[in-house]
């Protein structure tokens, strides 16, 4: 007697080990890539509404981002924060927790750092003063957003909620710091912060126009791959975001995993803001609030909180955001039409996370796929 085993649904049981492990590496990236497809329709769409040929505004925004040079370090410049704010929402969600407090942290991060020289005597060279201010930047992220994950592990309260609520709070405390009792008294029209001595602001990378904010944020990036993926750490963190039932069950201290990753991605975020200040600014003041730690968000969704796709997602929102002043001149659209780009691929992505139970079933598929000999079938007869 005989009897013959063949799925009916999902990829091809007959798979090479090798095309096996090729797909599993492209899966996760499925949803992301129909989400930008989707974006493109719909935003060509909103410009044929407004009058406006869809193919010439898609090419201004690929010739502002990375058409040339100047476009490259424009990019370059706005995605180094990206990806420090990204992994603020990156790093919590590998234990289950959606946290959206970049902006809060950002802005924190940055205070502490512009307040720091004031503390320290006027010959500190930078390389004690810089590391510093960084310390302090990261501190007062962490923290914040570790207070996010106390209140979700200590009173059950939504971490989504209270993080931009606490976001809101930050500014708030910011503004007024900045505005009243740490004002420098020379800023008349625009309120902030005595300004970085030259000796400790942060200069520019060899051969670009762009700080080294952007060489510290794909460090970042790396190390938190590193240790999500390779270290027991990550796998911890992983299996509690996974199951948090399972995690308590095997004894995996869940509370203690969860601040701690709300403290690494709070304290990226805070150095994100120190790089600001010391780099771009050269104060803590109004303009530290651009929208970064919001903007993180859509990176850490679009590269599916993968630390290493996060460099790729950032370098493709900074591009769009660089865009902006490229289409207000050639096609007379308002710098906010990126914007709307940006929000319908935000929409797109959590439209197309549905995608999500499928995927991971075929995932299970391709897996034991690899796990076979190369090349054998998975459709086997067996004799009874």
């Amino acid at each position: 007697m005989s009897a013959s085993v063949s799925p009916s649904r999902g990829p091809s049981r007959s798979v090479s080990t090798g095309f096996a492990r090729l797909l599993l590496a492209v899966l996760p990236a499925i949803p992301t890539v129909c989400a930008v497809v989707a974006t493109l329709v719909l935003f060509g769409a909103f410009l044929l509404v407004q009058g406006q040929h869809a193919a010439d505004a898609l090419g201004l925004i690929a010739e502002g981002a990375f058409g040339s040079s100047f476009a490259w370090q424009n990019t370059l410049l706005r995605a180094a924060p990206l990806m420090l704010t990204a992994l603020c929402v990156a790093l919590p969600a590998q234990v289950g927790l959606i946290v959206i407090g970049g902006e809060g942290a950002l802005a924190l991060g940055g205070l502490a750092a512009a307040v720091m020289p004031q503390y320290l005597p006027h010959a500190t060279p930078w390389f004690i003063a810089t590391p510093l201010m960084a310390f302090a930047g990261m501190l007062a992220g962490g923290l914040w957003i570790s207070a996010v994950g106390a209140l979700r592990q200590r009173r059950g309260v939504n971490e989504t909620i209270s993080s931009l609520l606490m976001s809101y709070i930050a500014i708030a405390v910011f503004k007024f710091l900045v505005e009243e009792p740490l004002r420098d008294p020379a800023s008349l029209n625009k309120p902030s912060t005595l300004p970085v001595p030259d000796a400790m602001t942060v200069g520019s990378l060899p051969g670009l126009d762009v700080h080294w904010g952007l060489f510290w944020g794909v460090l970042a990036c790396l190390a938190a791959w590193v240790l999500v993926r390779r270290s027991t750490l990550g796998f911890a963190m992983r299996v509690t975001g996974g199951n948090v039932r399972a995690a308590r069950l095997v004894g995996l201290p869940v509370g203690g995993l969860a601040l701690t990753a709300c403290a690494l991605g709070g304290g990226a975020a805070g150095l994100a803001g120190m790089f600001e200040v010391a780099a771009v600014q050269g104060s803590a003041n109004a303009s530290l609030l651009s929208g970064y730690g919001y903007a993180g968000i859509l990176v850490a969704f679009a590269a599916r909180q993968n630390p290493f796709a996060v460099i790729v997602c950032a370098l493709m929102i900074g591009g769009i955001e660089a865009s902006g002043s490229l289409l207000q001149r050639r096609l007379d659209l308002p710098d906010a039409a990126t914007l709307v780009l940006q929000g319908l691929l935000f929409a797109n992505l959590l439209a197309w996370e549905a995608l999500g139970p499928r995927l991971a079933a075929w995932r299970v598929r391709l897996q034991a796929a690899a796990l076979a000999a190369p090349s054998v079938s998975l459709e086997r007869t067996h004799h009874v």
